[in-house]
């Protein structure tokens, strides 16, 4: 007689052991979910609140910029002269003229607008009432009317128009130290400006008047949805999306936010969480499936054995016979000994994959170190330099510490740079140091997202600027170059020149510092050059084999353009 029991008990034990490990893979893989969710949707939020101070400080700029500008189109004399001659031919009751005099206003402020690429260029007469306007948007500012600007919280102006929204900035037209009228210039909030935002902050963007949606560079089912009363939570949810929302400035009905998609934040974590869990579960069904099937038969022999054992007793009658005794303590040991060895199997899977996981970054480090010698040794000179050139300069410990990881990370935008461009063993083309120029913006983009490198910040970014402006990549001068980056300019240059490359010998600290001393004050700070001459006993000890110091007569200043550093 054949016992079918044991059949059936290994496939419910194999069944029910599959599902108990579906169980908790789900809802580990819950879990997990919900942990990826919240930390990407911190993380957004952290992003939109740096990128609303950081858009913050941008508009302070662009303001100042838009003023300088209107500044010093109002000093266009031919526009002056025809501003006053107009307001003459208005004191003369039905002169023939005015039409005239109007016209060639226009035509100067459009050839000013064409120079100058201009959404709107405006001329208002003494009393501020607009008469004449120019460019792209120049049919949305209406004429023989008064202008009435907001101020916002980012310091800048703005104007509500029936077809936009404006930034604005105005400048009096003098002639004579008398006031002929007013030049206006207005820059206007659409899509271009939105799309500009998002590409700053790396969200999307949304400009509101009121209720209505002026530009955005939401999906339109979102924007359909849209109301400023609902953007002003934190977490909102358009067309289906949620969204971290932020209010970048607003000048009283006039609104610009900033919503980042926690969803697509969320998908390639995501992505690479679930490929992760999916190798794991074929792994661990792998493994559940075969210890079930050996245990549940390991189990169902004993059982079997005794089935038969009592049948051949029934059969023969034989009841004096003892029957045998099956090991069922150590069969229950044997299945404690399975749990085991599948619960370790497990625990070993995780471990190496995390392994795995630790290995693979530290290779992509190693593989980024060794993508460039030069660079890594050069960082870490610069650092040292850099921080013996702030102590002489009396900079304090926090500040120096800053100094120390700024300058190491100074050229970390050369990452995003070729191979063929940062290892040329030659002079440069102009293109491409246009793409070594790049570097320091890059880095600091790159950068960017790490929230406690904001202090480092302004050395990556404006450590190739010169005091007479004629640095890179915004031009700055003199003490608007922050004093770290200053200190890692000087210090980069010396150790570019006293290091061999492969198109030229290293040069000699004397020749460096006499370089040095030639440009201080226009391409080099000066009060560095003095410091890093004060520190020269310090510098041997982080730079290469150089011939020993004297400090050379200083020469006349002449500005040079260090080409590569």
């Amino acid at each position: 007689m054949r016992i079918a029991f044991p059949r059936r008990f290994v496939v419910r034990t194999t069944i029910a052991t599959l599902a108990m490990v579906a169980t908790v893979l789900s809802a580990v893989f819950v879990g997990v979910a919900f942990s990826v969710r919240d930390r990407v949707r911190g993380a957004v939020m952290e992003k939109l609140e740096a990128g609303q101070r950081t858009l913050s400080e941008l508009e302070q700029r662009r303001a100042r910029e838009l003023n300088v500008q209107v500044a010093n189109l109002a000093e266009n004399n031919a526009l002056k002269q025809a501003v006053a001659t107009y307001a003459l031919e208005l004191r003369s009751t039905g002169s023939k003229y005015r039409a005239g005099m109007l016209l060639a206003i226009e035509r100067e402020l459009s050839a000013v607008a064409a120079r100058t690429s201009l959404d709107v260029l405006a001329a208002t007469d003494a009393s501020g009432t607009v008469i004449a306007v120019a460019g792209r948007r120049h049919v949305d500012w209406p004429k023989q009317t008064r202008v009435s600007p907001k101020a916002s919280q980012s310091g800048s102006s703005y104007v509500t128009m029936p077809a936009g929204i404006f930034q604005f900035a105005a400048a009096p037209l003098m002639l004579r130290n008398v006031t002929v009228g007013t030049l206006q210039l207005g820059k206007a909030l659409d899509e271009r400006y939105a799309q500009e935002l998002s590409t700053l902050s790396g969200a999307s963007a949304l400009i509101a008047s009121g209720d209505r949606v002026v530009a955005s560079t939401l999906p339109p089912e979102a924007i359909k949805q849209f109301t400023p009363q609902l953007a002003m939570n934190p977490i909102v949810t358009l067309g289906g999306v949620e969204y971290a929302s932020r209010l970048l400035f607003h000048d009283g009905d006039a609104k610009v936010f900033a919503l980042d998609s926690i969803e697509a934040s969320t998908r390639e974590p995501m992505q690479s969480a679930l490929r992760a869990m999916l190798i794991f579960a074929i792994c661990s069904f792998a493994l559940a499936a075969i210890a079930s099937f050996w245990l549940a038969r390991t189990i169902s022999r004993p059982i079997d054995t005794l089935s038969k054992s009592l049948s051949e007793m029934t059969k023969t009658r034989d009841f004096d016979r003892p029957v045998q005794q099956t090991g069922t303590i150590l069969e229950i040991e044997t299945l404690t000994r399975a749990f085991n060895t599948m619960i370790e199997s497990v625990s070993t899977a995780e471990s190496e994959r995390e392994s795995a996981y630790v290995g693979s970054i530290r290779a992509l480090a190693m593989a980024l170190d060794a993508r460039d010698p030069y660079t890594a040794g050069h960082s870490d000179r610069v650092s040292a330099l850099s921080v013996l050139v702030g102590r002489e300069m009396g900079l304090a410990e926090d500040q120096l510490e800053v100094l120390r990881l700024g300058a190491l990370l100074h050229d970390i935008g050369k990452i995003g740079i070729a191979d063929a461009v940062l290892r040329k063993p030659g002079p440069l083309t102009e293109e491409e140091f246009e793409m070594i120029r790049e570097h320091p913006t890059l880095g600091a983009r790159i950068l960017s997202s790490v929230p406690f490198l904001a202090a480092h910040l302004p050395i990556v970014e404006f450590h190739h600027e010169r005091p007479d402006g004629q640095g890179y990549p915004h031009h700055l001068k003199g003490d608007e170059i922050p004093i770290a980056a200053r200190i890692v300019h000087v210090v980069d240059a010396f150790d570019a020149m006293t290091s061999a490359r492969a198109y030229r010998r290293a040069r000699s600290a004397n020749d460096a510092m006499y370089e040095l001393w030639r440009h201080a004050g226009t391409q080099f700070d000066l009060t560095v050059v003095q410091a890093l001459a004060s520190a020269m006993p310090a510098v041997k000890k982080v730079t290469p084999p150089m011939t020993e110091y004297a400090p050379p007569a200083r020469p006349q200043l002449k500005v040079v353009s260090a080409r590569r550093a």
